[in-house]
């Protein structure tokens, strides 16, 4: 029940950061100018262990940026949201890489919350373990 405790407070700080500030858009004068040319990207990546968001401790979390250009608390920015575009936002799309050989230790992570260009991302993935992680996700991940 902690653990769940510790999700819920970790993505509802999560929503908070990431879409706060997208619901001035929504409330703004109709005539008034856009704030920016770029669709809004900004993702919050945790990790955790364990076989589900319900059941892992957060351990480690950072922000990442896309538009208009990289940044974020995430230390490769720029290398994880060239991954993004090339992925074309879906994280689904993400394959390992073949030259990257990793033990069988199970140790399930990762959680992804956020905006990419404009919509709503959640997503959970279940790997074996960071080895796994880190070949599909490349910079993305490596945090």
């Amino acid at each position: 029940m902690r653990n769940t405790a510790r999700w819920a407070a970790a993505f509802g700080l999560t929503a908070v950061a990431v879409c706060g500030p997208l619901t001035g858009a929504a409330v703004a004068a109709p005539d008034a100018a856009p704030a920016s040319l770029y669709a809004p990207s900004a993702l919050v990546l945790t990790t955790g262990h364990g076989g589900d968001a319900a059941t892992a401790a957060p351990e480690h979390a950072v922000t990442l940026s896309c538009a208009p250009g990289a940044s974020g608390t995430h230390p490769a920015a720029a290398e994880a949201c060239a991954e993004l575009r090339g992925a074309g936002g879906d994280l689904n799309a993400l394959k390992a890489r073949g030259d990257v050989w990793c033990n069988k230790l199970y140790d399930p992570v990762v959680i992804v919350q956020g905006v990419w260009q404009g919509r709503r991302v959640s997503y959970e993935r279940t790997f074996g373990n960071t080895c796994e992680r880190d070949a599909t996700g490349g910079s993305l991940f490596a945090f």
